[in-house]
């Protein structure tokens, strides 16, 4: 088993990422929540790290912290979701609001996200109630990254947001509300899923 990667890191295009450790490259795919904060290309990053064993293919996913991480590990314990939707889960709401969601047991909320119906939604807040007790998440902000061409960062938010279960015209569509000038394209997809969440 993998736990954690440190190395360079090459390639960042959501969901995933190219890490290089001692000449290695590694495949990883990690939630919006630890994109937002990676550092800049062929900076040094750390990341915790699970794999997943299929008969068609070994994947990789990487977390800013242990505390996600767990989250994401308890996520695919539940009947239904995957490692895919846990990700897309935990790139749509911050883990401490979707504890909160679950302790509060708001079906509305969770339903906004994306790949998660009502049904789902039910069984995420009946078979998470207790392995959420207590949870406590240290939340870390991040600073502002320069900024490639609006046309370039556009196109990369509706990859990231197709890649999160999106459809393509809604994921266009979600972008072109926001005002994306001096934001990076990981912090035009947050704007873009936070705004789902509000509605």
């Amino acid at each position: 088993m993998i736990g954690r990667l440190r190395g360079i890191l090459l390639e960042k295009q959501p969901p995933q990422l190219l890490i290089d450790v001692q000449g290695v490259g590694y495949e990883v795919e990690a939630p919006m929540t630890t994109f937002y904060k990676l550092p800049e290309i062929n900076q040094e990053v750390l990341l915790f790290t699970h794999l997943v064993v299929r008969e068609d293919a070994q994947l990789l996913f990487g977390f800013f912290s242990e505390e996600e991480r767990r989250l994401f590990r308890t996520l695919i314990k539940v009947n239904g979701v995957g490692a895919k939707m846990a990700v897309t889960i935990l790139s749509g709401i911050e883990a401490q609001e979707f504890a909160n969601c679950i302790h509060e047991s708001d079906t509305a909320r969770l339903v906004k996200l994306p790949g998660i119906g009502k049904k789902t939604a039910e069984r995420l807040i009946v078979e998470m109630r207790d392995k959420l007790d207590n949870w406590e998440i240290t939340i870390t902000s991040t600073g502002a990254t320069k900024t490639p061409s609006p046309s370039t960062l556009e196109n990369d938010a509706v990859s990231a947001l197709v890649s999160l279960g999106y459809k393509p015209q809604e994921a266009s569509r979600l972008i072109s509300n926001i005002e994306i000038e001096g934001l990076s394209s990981e912090e035009i997809i947050r704007q873009a899923l936070k705004s789902t969440l509000s509605r």
